[in-house]
This record gives structure tokens, C-alpha cells and sequence, in this order.
């Protein structure tokens, strides 16, 4: 946990719980800036905007099912694409179907520390780079990790996002 975790918000101690229970090496970084976007997460912590996981909810549009992608912040998500990977078509849900599915709100959504288990799927393309940046629970909090760790912490599925060319 990080050195002030009593001053932490409880989403982001949930996240530093996760991790540590999933012996996911990491520290939380409090930005300066807000980062709920992977732009502005991007320069926050001085990183490319690749390296930005964006932590995306989607709603099974047949069983109400929520899904957790992690993707690369320069990519976007093709849902058809996505959808044949998963099983079935995807819908956006609106922020109250995410807080309920998540336990956070958009912006802070991290990859791990839900308040519910979820699928969790992740782009191929985080696997470019050395070290990533997700969030940890608040528009103002994230961390760095590795690829590898944080797809072995989430179990998560590698998928491609994006179509090829885009």
C-alpha cells in the first residue's frame, strides 16, 4: 500500500487490496492533473497516450452482463470485432450501470478491485510497451505496471480491439 493509504479514498484502497492480493507489483501515483481521459492521463504522468489502459465497461446486449476491456488509450474499441471475441454484441451502459457493476465512476474505473467479479478482456496492443498506466480508482490516482502483470492480475482474456489497419 501506498505510504499515506489512511489518507486514500476507499476506491483506491479497494484497488491497492486487489493488487496486493493478486501480489500485483505496483504503487498508486496522486496526479497533479485529473486524468479521466487517456490524454489527460497521458500527461499527467509524462507517458505516450498508448500506454494509457483505458478500463471501458460494456453491457452483453442479450444477457445484461458486464464486461471489463482494457484497452490501449490510441486505440478504439470495434464493438462487432470485440463482440465475436466475447460471444455477443456489446452496448455502451450509462454511468450508473458502470458504478453498480464496478463500484467506481467513470474516470477512476480501474482494472482491478471491482465490487463485483467481472470478464475481463485486454487489448493486444498494451503488450507494445514496457510499462503501462491504469486507474486506480479516482480521476486523480493511478498506477504503473507491466503488461504481463496486469493481464496475470486481472486474468484477463488478449484481445484485438481494433480492426486491423485502424
Amino acid at each position: 500500500m501506498s505510504d499515506a493509504a489512511a489518507d486514500l479514498p476507499d476506491a483506491v484502497r479497494r484497488v491497492e487490496i486487489a493488487a496486493l492480493a493478486k501480489a500485483l507489483p505496483f504503487r498508486v501515483v496522486r496526479t497533479e492533473l485529473i486524468a479521466r481521459t487517456a490524454e489527460e492521463a497521458a500527461k499527467a504522468v509524462s507517458a505516450e497516450v498508448g500506454q494509457i489502459v483505458k478500463s471501458l465497461v460494456f453491457r452483453g446486449a442479450e444477457s445484461g452482463r458486464a464486461y471489463l476491456l482494457l484497452v490501449s488509450g490510441a486505440n478504439r474499441v470495434d464493438q462487432a470485432l470485440v463482440a465475436g471475441a466475447i460471444g455477443e454484441a456489446l452496448e455502451r451502459p450509462d454511468a450508473d450501470f458502470v458504478r453498480e457493476h464496478t463500484g467506481f465512476a467513470i474516470g477512476g474505473v480501474a482494472p482491478l478491485g471491482a465490487s463485483s467479479p467481472l470478464p475481463v478482456f485486454m487489448d493486444e496492443d498494451l503488450f507494445g510497451f514496457d510499462a503501462v498506466w491504469a486507474a486506480a480508482g479516482t480521476p486523480y490516482h493511478v498506477f504503473e505496471t507491466t503488461p504481463r502483470d496486469l493481464g496475470a492480475a486481472t486474468d484477463a482474456v488478449m484481445i484485438r480491439v481494433r480492426a486491423a489497419g485502424a
